[in-house]
């Protein structure tokens, strides 16, 4: 009743028109070499799918981009988000060597939204963006891009909303039970002698409807166990030396690893449509994952400082950068550790739809999700003596590598000698814990730390409400009305903990005992040799260590901590309208959604006073509201080609860990510049949301059921940015912890987010889904999607410098060349993208942004389905082989400007899948 799918083609650009007239005259051909007593062929597949997407994108009623499965389980990549990442605009950073977060168009994954079935979802990361590697896609049935907002989607994101979906069973009208299942191999041999390189997945999905059709049942069960190999450089940072009356850059430190992990997941989805009569229609669906990702790291810590000499061999002549050197009495300090990342999400809506009359349609929608991430990383240090001054030392030359791969070493000692390398701080890093073994003045003074364990947690929760209703109507050019109001509840938590490690043995140091030793671990890749490898979770749960907390000494873990609730209410209209204009179909809609939001903020406001940290809570509220108009255009030139007009104002609220409520505090003795007395840092929950006036303008030609050709172009005004900037705000009535007096300026000097500064951002894109029939029918079953995104910012800070907006690449392209028919299919794409700012975990899990360099991923698969084969018994039998990452693309960051300066060189080689399906 309500899918007024009317096809609203529009006004065309200029450069389109030789592509469209160079299609329809290949359509004209098809259509003339068409001979109607030729069987019907009924595609599926891969085909099906884009027939499908396209289908759907041509119907839309605002810019989307579309992935549709033909049938559940059967989403053409092996993750949600290398699906995504081949739409046109869309692109993807990889965490941990597996595709993960999504930009869209130039923004960063906190400035979009992430829906499922409609409805807002929480997310395990510290802020609002969804890592997607939590949802598997065997279980959905489509994703769902919208580039162009309209009042009636239910969350708010300057980049647009990405809508997960799942299947509808009584839309699928048969019974269908699936079995899908994957062997896996890693194209590196384990790193470590304890980890993985075969994994598996496998689902079983089941749908069904009963009762005269009344009632509709989906369930879908993923079990998956992913291994991944890693081969890490990591550079601590580099510094500038004076010298001869030069100046130099060279590296601080490194810490290069090896890593093996295996990501664990089980899923579980179910759907219940219930439709007992023409009027009512109720839906309730639930999505369970658990999820665990457990990793074992082996390598080095190497630190310049601690040579007695160093020496420059080889020198950059441009930018000064020492590219070889030797660092004499050298001592690194070996790493074994054990992290795990455990997650759990649960998420349940439920929706009615009730027809009152043939014109007015009421809804109702519930939903709730919430997520538990947990966090614990064991880092156990081993080495050659105790201390900066005890044991042998090296003497380590180190040659930067080629392509950006960091550095290659030549070394003396012999890592993998168990008698050489014993448990125990090879380096003073535990100045914290004097007072607890009450070392000061002795030999053994701060080394009293021989490990770390990092422990933060977060907790989501969201709980949504809508009352919506939707009328026809005959007012001029207006034939349909929706309006309502909605209500959503959000509350983020993040805990962090934090625990120095030391040694029972301490001040002695232990030889790992037999039963804990796993052989060694291969850093041949930097030209370290073999490191000793052992079972440091088993030491430290067999009671070898002793921890104390380091939120008793260190403000960290109090200014990281905290908790942000937001509540939503907003109200929205949009009219949908169809005229002519110039003999031309016009259609579309205009909306205007108002959006009240009411935040509170709470953490801690902390200082370290006579070596203790002292900390008050902290509880602070702030609201703002704003009025979000959109309109949507789509003129029809004819039956194949369209053009598409959208205008909105969109906001993207600011990053939770910038909301906090968490601050370190000092008082000064001498007043600050700005006559200030009190110094602050940390969080800032007064900021306002980033808003952005956007205006979009496409023509796409559907030239064919599985081909369109389009072109888009896209411009956003941003404001109200959030920078790291300064502040001032009223301490009244605190007192100074030293004498008890409140002095007389009350006022503190701030630093931290503020808002302010921003500029505009524009691109443009080209897209095509090109099947080769069109110029033969000889090469049906052939075909390409390519698709190429530029972009470009102009965005100044509060201070009015140039800033680069998280997450922007200039420049996107995916390429997939494809050939199904027979039963046969073979596909291989590429994505690529160029340099951007991303985001990645630092010290304390943290999120820290970095200089990312661009990357090329390739991707090939290739199958059969025997339901064309004439094989009895066989008919619903699938099989496939996919290769990823064929070109062992790497993960690379920088250090500044200087491209040399390389920060990360994240290798994770090639992966295979081997999988099969059967449909009973």
């Amino acid at each position: 009743m309500y899918d007024n799918k009317k096809r609203l083609l529009p006004a065309a650009i200029s450069c389109a028109v030789a592509v469209s007239v160079t299609a329809s005259y290949g359509v004209q051909a098809q259509e003339e070499s068409y001979d109607a007593s030729l069987e019907e062929i009924t595609v599926v597949g891969f085909r099906k799918s884009v027939m499908d997407s396209i289908s759907t994108k041509r119907d839309a009623k605002s810019v989307v981009e579309v992935i549709s499965a033909e049938d559940i389980g059967k989403l053409p990549d092996s993750s949600i988000a290398e699906a995504i990442s081949r739409l046109p605009g869309l692109a993807t950073q990889r965490l941990d060597g597996r595709a993960s977060r999504v930009t869209i168009r130039g923004f960063g994954e906190n400035e979009s939204a992430t829906t499922f079935n409609g409805r807002e979802q929480v997310s395990i990361g510290d802020n609002r963006g969804v890592e997607f590697d939590l949802y598997p896609s065997e279980i959905m049935s489509g994703v769902t891009v919208h580039k162009t907002p309209m009042a009636n989607i239910e969350a708010e994101g300057i980049a647009g909303v990405i809508d997960m979906q799942t299947v509808k069973p009584l839309e699928r009208g048969e019974r269908v039970v699936k079995f899908n299942g994957q062997l896996e191999q890693t194209g590196f041999d384990k790193l470590n002698p304890d980890g993985e390189d075969q994994g598996h997945r496998a689902t079983i999905s089941y749908i069904d409807q009963f009762a005269d059709d009344t009632i509709g049942v989906a369930f879908a069960y993923n079990t998956m166990s992913s291994p991944n190999q890693e081969e890490r450089w990591h550079a601590w940072g580099y510094q500038n030396v004076d010298a001869d009356g030069q100046s130099y850059s060279v590296m601080t430190g490194a810490k290069p690893l090896v890593r093996s992990s295996v990501l664990e997941r089980d899923s579980a989805m179910l759907v219940v449509e219930l439709r007992p009569n023409e009027k009512l229609q109720t839906t309730f669906d639930a999505l369970y994952v658990d999820f665990s990702d457990q990793k074992i790291l082996r390598g080095f810590d190497i630190p310049v400082y601690i040579a007695t000499e160093g020496i420059a061999n080889e020198i950059d002549p441009e930018s000064g950068f020492i590219t070889s050197g030797t660092f004499v009495d050298m001592k690194p300090l070996v790493r074994n550790e054990d992290e795990h990342r455990e997650a759990e999400l649960n998420s349940f809506g439920f929706n009615l739809k009730y027809d009152v009359s043939e014109e007015l349609q009421l809804e109702f929608d519930a939903s709730q999700s919430n997520v538990k991430r947990e966090i614990w990383s064991f880092e156990s240090y081993a080495g050659t003596g105790r201390g900066d001054s005890q044991g042998l030392r090296d003497t380590v030359t180190y040659n930067m590598g080629a392509g950006n791969s960091g550095a290659i070493f030549e070394h003396e000692l012999d890592y993998g000698d168990y008698d050489l390398i014993q448990l125990g701080g090879p380096l003073s890093w535990g100045g914290a814990l004097n007072d607890r073994y009450d070392l000061v003045g002795t030999e053994w003074e701060n080394t009293a730390q021989d490990g770390f364990i990092n422990a933060p947690e977060v907790d989501d929760e969201l709980t949504s409400l809508k009352l919506a209703a939707s009328q026809l109507m005959d007012v001029g050019i207006v034939n349909e009305i929706s309006y309502g109001v909605s209500y959503r509840e959000r509350e983020k938590n993040r805990r962090t903990k934090g625990y120095y490690v030391t040694l029972d043995a301490f001040p002695g140091r232990l030889v790992v005992p037999e039963e804990y030793r796993l052989g060694t671990a291969s850093l041949d890749f930097i030209g370290m040799g073999d490191v000793i490898a052992y079972d440091a979770a088993a030491l430290l749960a067999d009671g070898y260590y002793d921890l104390t907390t380091e939120s008793d000494i260190n403000l960290n873990h109090v200014t990281d901590s905290y908790s942000v609730n937001e509540t939503v209410t907003a109200a929205f209209a949009q009219a949908e309208f169809e005229t002519e204009v110039g003999g031309l179909s016009l259609a579309g809609n205009a909306g205007l959604r108002y959006v009240y939001t009411e935040q509170r903020s709470k953490g801690f406001a902390g200082q370290v006073i006579d070596g203790r940290v002292v900390a008050e809570p902290t509880d602070i509220s702030h609201d703002y509201s704003h009025l979000l108009p959109s309109l949507n255009l789509s003129l029809a030139l004819d039956e194949q080609q369209t053009v598409r007009f959208g205008a909105a104002k969109t906001i993207s609220r600011p990053r939770m860990d910038q909301m906090n409520a968490s601050l370190s505090v000092g008082y000064r003795d001498v007043p600050d510049a700005n006559g200030n007395y009190w110094g602050i840092s940390g969080g800032n929950p007064l900021l306002e949301p980033k808003e952005a006036v956007g205006v979009d303008l496409s023509y796409e030609n559907y030239f064919s059921d599985e081909g369109y050709f389009s072109v888009a172009l896209f411009w956003k005004d941003l404001d109200q940015w959030v920078f790291n900037g300064t502040y001032e705000v009223d301490l009244v009535g605190v007192a100074d912890p030293l004498t008890g007096m409140v002095p007389e300026n009350s006022r503190a000097s701030g630093s931290g987010s503020v808002n302010g500064g921003g500029g505009t951002l524009q691109g443009y894109e080209v897209s095509l889904t090109l099947p080769f029939n069109i110029f033969s029918e000889s090469l049906d079953g052939f075909g390409l999607l390519a698709s190429h995104t530029g972009v470009s910012s102009d965005i100044k800070d509060q201070n009015g410098n140039d800033f680069q907006l998280p997450g922007l690449s200039d420049s996107i392209q995916n390429l997939t060349l494809y050939y199904e028919n027979y039963g046969f299919s073979a596909r291989t794409s590429l994505r690529k993208r160029s340099d951007f700012n991303g985001e990645v975990y630092g010290i304390g899990f943290e999120s820290t942004q970095v200089d990312v360099l661009g990357e090329t991923i390739v991707d090939a698969q290739i199958g059969y389905d025997f339901a064309d084969a004439g094989i009895g018994g066989l008919e619903g039998l699938s099989v496939f082989l996919q290769g990823v990452n064929l070109t062992e693309e790497p993960f690379t960051t920088l250090s500044g400007d200087n491209e040399l300066q390389v920060r990360d060189y994240q290798s994770y080689g090639r992966t295979y899948l081997l999988g099969v399906s059967y449909e009973f």
